[in-house]
C-alpha cells in the first residue's frame, strides 16, 4: 500500500510541475476569489508598453542634453559641491566597463592649472568635464577659454563624491580609474 502511494504523490507532483501546453496557456485567467482591492491596469497603461519583439534592434533612446545656452546655465549657477573641495586624489582602479571619462574641476587655481596641464589628453579622451565649484558665469567662461573645445558643465556633485569616496578635485574618473 505504501509503494502505490508513493507512485501516486510522484505522478502527481510530475503533473502539477508539467509545463502548459499552447492551448492552455492562451486561455484568459479564471479568478476564483476576489478579495477586493484596485486593479493595476490604469498604472500599465500608462507605460505605454510595447509587445516584446525578438531579434528586432530598436534605435537607442536619445539622452536628454543640458541647455547650452548662456541663460541656461547662469540660472543653474552658483553651484556648490559642499563635499568636494580642491586637494590631492590618490590613485586607485575601479570597474566600471563603458563608462565614458569624465572629470571634476572648480573655478579655482588648483582646478586652472590642472585642467591647462592635462587639456590635450582630456580632448583626445572625448572626457566631458563637471565643475562641481563655481560661483559666477564669468568663472565658468574662464574655465573654457583653458580648455577650448572641451565640454564643460556646472554640476553639484555631492551624491557623485559620496558614491565614488571623493573628498577631493580635480580628478578623472574613467572605466578603469579615478586618478589625478
Amino acid at each position: 500500500m505504501k509503494i502505490i502511494s508513493l507512485a501516486v504523490l510522484g505522478l502527481s507532483a510530475l503533473i502539477a510541475t508539467a509545463p502548459l501546453s499552447a492551448k492552455q496557456a492562451a486561455e484568459p485567467l479564471i479568478v476564483v476569489e476576489d478579495r477586493g482591492g484596485v486593479s493595476a491596469l490604469p498604472y500599465y497603461e500608462a507605460l505605454n508598453l510595447q509587445p516584446r519583439t525578438r531579434g528586432i534592434q530598436r534605435p537607442p533612446v536619445p539622452i536628454p542634453q543640458l541647455p547650452s545656452t548662456i541663460d541656461g546655465e547662469a540660472q543653474m549657477l552658483p553651484v556648490r559641491s559642499a563635499k568636494l573641495t580642491p586637494g590631492a586624489v590618490v590613485r586607485r582602479v575601479i570597474e566600471a566597463p563603458g563608462l565614458q571619462p569624465f572629470f571634476l574641476i572648480g573655478d579655482d587655481e588648483v582646478s586652472h592649472a590642472w585642467l591647462r596641464h592635462h587639456a590635450v589628453s582630456l580632448r583626445e579622451r572625448n572626457a566631458a568635464g563637471l565643475v562641481v565649484n563655481v560661483e559666477t558665469m564669468q568663472g565658468l567662461e574662464r574655465l573654457r577659454a583653458l580648455a577650448p573645445g572641451l565640454q564643460l558643465w556646472p554640476v553639484s556633485a555631492d551624491d557623485l563624491a559620496e558614491r565614488l569616496g571623493l573628498r577631493h578635485y580635480p580628478v578623472l574618473i574613467t572605466a578603469t580609474g579615478i586618478e589625478q
